[in-house]
Formats: C-alpha cells, sequence, structure tokens
C-alpha cells in the first residue's frame, strides 16, 4: 500500500480515528479531516508511519468540502481511497417530537457531507492517471434495522445504501469501486452508554455487547487492499450476540 493516497472523513475519534491510524501504518499517506484540528493531530501522531495530512473541515459546507480535496490534490496529486465515515447518531426522539433542526444536522452530516465528499472524489478519481479509486461509506446495522427513537439517523443511514449503489454503478466506466461496511456496536464514544443499557423495539431496556473497533479497522482494510477489479458491495460486522438484528425482538 506504499504511496497510495487516502482520505478519511470524521478521523479525529472513533471509527475514523482507528482506521486512519491503520492507514498511515500500512503505509498509506492519509488525509485526515474533521471539525476539530488537535484530535486530528491525535490521530496522526498515534500512527506509527505513512504520511499524514491533517485538514480541518466541515463536510455539510460545499466550499469546505472543495477546500479539503484541493489540499489532498494540492498535497499528493490524486486519491486512491476514500473513507466516508464522518457521522452523528442524533438526539433520542419520538417521530412526532423530533425537531427540524435535529433532523438537518443528523442528514447534512450522515448523507449530504457523504455525497459531497464522494462528488469530490469521483471528479479527482475520474480525471487522474491511472484512472480510478475506491470509496468506502459507513453505513450501520440502521440501513436495514433501525433503533427506536432515531428515525433521522436510520433514514440518513437507508439514504447511505442508496449513494453506495449508485456511486457504485456511475463508477464503473472510470474503475471507480464503492462499497459499504455496516457497523454493529463497535466499542467507541457513540456506543458508550450501551453497556449500561439501550431501549430495544419491545420498549425495555437492556444493555447490548459491543466489540473491539479493530474488527471494523480489518474489515476496512479488507476493502482497501483489494484491486478495483474486485469490489466488497456491502459487509455486515457486529458484535456477535447484539440483539435486534438477527431475529425478532
Amino acid at each position: 500500500m506504499d504511496g497510495r493516497v487516502a482520505l478519511v472523513t470524521g478521523a479525529g475519534s472513533g471509527i475514523g480515528a482507528a482506521v486512519a491510524a491503520a492507514l498511515l501504518d500500512a503505509g498509506w499517506r492519509v488525509a485526515l479531516t474533521g471539525r476539530r484540528a488537535g484530535r486530528l493531530e491525535d490521530t496522526a501522531r498515534a500512527a506509527r508511519g505513512g504520511e499524514a495530512l491533517t485538514v480541518p473541515a466541515d463536510v455539510t459546507d460545499p466550499a469546505s468540502v472543495r477546500a479539503l480535496f484541493d489540499a489532498v490534490r494540492d498535497r499528493w496529486g490524486r486519491l486512491d481511497l476514500l473513507v466516508n465515515n464522518a457521522g452523528v447518531f442524533g438526539a433520542s426522539a419520538p417521530v412526532e417530537e423530533y425537531s427540524h433542526e435535529e433532523w438537518r444536522t443528523v442528514v447534512d452530516t450522515n448523507l449530504t457531507g457523504a455525497f459531497l465528499c464522494a462528488q469530490q472524489a469521483f471528479r479527482m478519481m475520474k480525471d487522474q492517471d491511472p484512472q480510478g479509486g475506491r470509496i468506502i461509506n459507513n453505513g450501520s446495522l440502521s440501513a436495514h434495522t433501525p433503533r427506536p427513537r432515531t428515525v433521522a439517523y436510520a433514514a440518513s443511514k437507508h439514504a447511505v445504501t442508496g449513494l453506495t449503489k449508485t456511486l457504485s454503478l456511475e463508477g464503473r466506466p472510470y474503475r471507480i469501486a464503492c462499497g459499504q461496511i455496516d457497523v454493529g456496536n463497535a466499542a467507541t464514544d457513540m456506543t458508550g452508554g450501551f453497556g449500561a443499557g439501550t431501549l430495544q423495539a419491545d420498549g425495555t431496556v437492556k444493555p447490548e455487547p459491543v466489540m473491539d473497533v479493530r474488527h471494523v479497522v480489518d474489515a476496512v482494510l479488507y476493502m482497501a487492499g483489494l484491486p478495483l477489479e474486485a469490489n466488497v458491495q456491502q459487509m455486515t460486522v457486529l458484535a456477535t450476540a447484539m440483539p435486534s438484528y438477527v431475529g425478532r425482538g
């Protein structure tokens, strides 16, 4: 992987930070982006190898996203991998009480942000020589099975699946592969309260198992390491005993 160029969004914490560090360790040149410059620098310093570029950006802002990709182009001249990871869970509230402001925050980050970054990646990958690259979108088990009181998150992640399929289809002529990884209960700040108890589909509150984030990282590295002639269209990685996905509950 030495010399390949990757861009990871949401690289200041959680899955994004772990993926960015692992790509650096594997010899990739990695652009790390997120809202907090200090957290991006922390991620880059924690890696044991690779060449890092930290670029604070807001994935919901088209101008900020353009500037981000311009920085990658100016530094390395190409992009081989985009990991669309930036996302927020949002408030927990019944549909009838969910605020418009919260809806916009979640959808703008999880869906519009992924689209804006994919759009810029498409432009770079289509025009560069050699042509092509790979986009990996962070979906969720909520792209298949929603949790109660998470209407914005579930809707945004269902929509990410549609984005992934469209990118995969339209990327074919340009050697642009696009796949999606759906994660269930990786141990990050977002899932920090799951061990104490999480609302279930039947209205009860139960603790849920989590898995080490390294298992997600390994899945991303596998997808990223494939030749562009092969693609993982959709992969699910979840804590084995988590409820409400396989079976009824």
